[in-house]
This record gives structure tokens, C-alpha cells and sequence, in this order.
């Protein structure tokens, strides 16, 4: 039987019999795999607590001809400071639950494993309560439906832009608005996240645009997803997500 080794990012998991367990990995370079840990939900399984959600791994799998299996495991990060917080843990099962639905089995994206990676990573370190919302907004533009922020994306005039509409493709100008509602402190935070400036965005104090942003954010995603999210999040007025 083949084997590959590769490094990964637990995204879900599910039981399977008595004492196995099947994974939904995001992997470098493999794409998302389906695999099966075997005995890990047994007390004595060496391996069962570095397979949990979120979990930052190396793998070495033995290639299957409808699940692969999972045969060593190193732990990279288990970011235990984001599985501490409520918030924190809910933007991070958010952009798992993302990734899950948008990464394609055996089909590589480098480019979405590190904006995940990346992402854990600011969450763990910083807390930043705008993580989830440059994550979105990123990943929009990874899956090739990047918004148009410049200008009005249906006239392009220059503005003022009012409003934002997926269907659209972005800003939307007074004339043409549509959709949801977006404040001048918004469009600005948006600009700069999106025109090279997320690090650092990340590392200012909470903004009151976040939680608009980030509410905006999740939403675009939902409507690329055709479907709503399952994991619970909250997008308070401070938009302030996590400390």
C-alpha cells in the first residue's frame, strides 16, 4: 500500500465503529483528505488527543482505495491558546468549517492552507478580534471572487462608496446601492486590509468597523458556499471578537 507524508490541519471529525475515527484534514499538498485513525478513541491511543479539530500536524498515511489511513502522527501547534477562549475557539471552528467546504479532495492549494495556517497562528498569538474578517476577505480572493473595493463595483464611479453587495462583486456607490449598509470607517478598514496593509490592521487596538467587516465577511463566504454556517459565532457592535 503507498504511503505519503504530508502536513495538515484537522478540520472535523467523526466516529467510526467502536474505536476509530474519521478526519477531514486540509493538507499542503494533497488537498483535503478523508482518512481514518484507527483506535484513537481507545484511552490508550498515543495518538488520539493529536488528532482534535484544529490540531496542526505532520502525517505519514498509508493511501486507501476510499479513505486513506492515518499511521504516524507529529503534533506542529495545538494552539491551546485558542482552544482557551470562547471567542477565539469560535472564530477558529468558523475558518476550519470554511475550509472544509471550499478545499477540494487531492486537488492542492497552497495558497489556502497558509492563509488558514496564518490565520491560527494570529489567533494564537494576538487575539486579534479582526482574524476572522481578514480571513474571509482573503479566501475570497484565493477562490477568484476577490471584491471590488476601489471603485463602485457596478458603475465604477469613485464614490462615495455606500454599500456592499455580493451578487455585485463589492462596493457599491450611493446610486447604485444595494444590499448591506457599509460605513465610511468600513470602506477605509476594508481598503487596507485588502491593499496590503492586514499585518497591520492585526496588530491595532479593536475598531469599531470590525465587527461590520466581519459580519460582511461571513456573509460573502455564505453566499460563495451557497449555505449557511453551522458554527456558532457572535459579531458583537465593538466588533471586538476575542481578547
Amino acid at each position: 500500500m503507498p504511503t505519503y507524508r504530508d502536513e495538515g490541519v484537522v478540520l472535523r471529525t467523526w466516529r467510526l465503529g467502536e474505536a476509530d475515527r474519521i478526519l477531514s484534514i486540509a493538507t499542503l499538498e494533497h488537498g483535503k483528505v478523508r482518512a481514518v485513525a484507527k483506535g484513537v478513541r481507545r484511552t490508550k491511543s498515543r495518538i488520539g488527543a493529536r488528532l482534535e479539530p484544529l490540531s496542526h500536524v505532520s502525517l505519514l498515511c498509508w493511501r486507501g482505495r476510499e479513505l486513506d489511513v492515518v499511521n504516524q502522527v507529529e503534533v506542529l501547534d495545538h494552539f491551546r491558546a485558542v482552544r482557551s477562549g470562547l471567542d477565539k475557539m469560535a472564530a477558529a471552528m468558523t475558518m476550519v468549517e470554511i475550509v472544509d467546504h471550499v478545499a477540494h479532495e487531492e486537488h492542492a492549494t497552497p495558497q489556502l492552507f497558509h492563509l488558514l495556517v496564518g490565520a491560527l497562528r494570529t489567533l494564537e498569538s494576538s487575539g486579534s478580534p479582526l482574524v476572522l474578517a481578514g480571513f474571509c476577505w482573503k479566501l475570497l480572493g484565493i477562490e477568484g471572487v476577490g471584491p471590488v473595493i476601489d471603485r463602485c463595483a457596478r458603475c465604477e464611479s469613485s464614490g462615495p462608496l455606500v454599500a456592499f453587495e455580493a451578487d455585485d462583486g463589492g462596493l457599491l456607490c450611493s446610486t447604485c446601492r444595494r444590499g448591506q449598509a457599509v460605513s465610511p470607517e468600513a470602506v477605509v478598514l476594508l481598503q487596507r486590509m485588502l491593499g496590503g496593509g492586514l499585518a497591520g490592521v492585526l496588530r491595532e487596538p479593536p475598531q469599531p468597523a470590525g465587527g461590520e467587516l466581519e459580519r460582511l465577511g461571513v456573509a460573502a463566504v455564505e453566499h460563495l458556499l451557497d449555505r449557511r454556517l453551522r458554527t456558532p459565532r457572535h459579531f458583537p457592535e465593538s466588533g471586538r471578537l476575542g481578547a
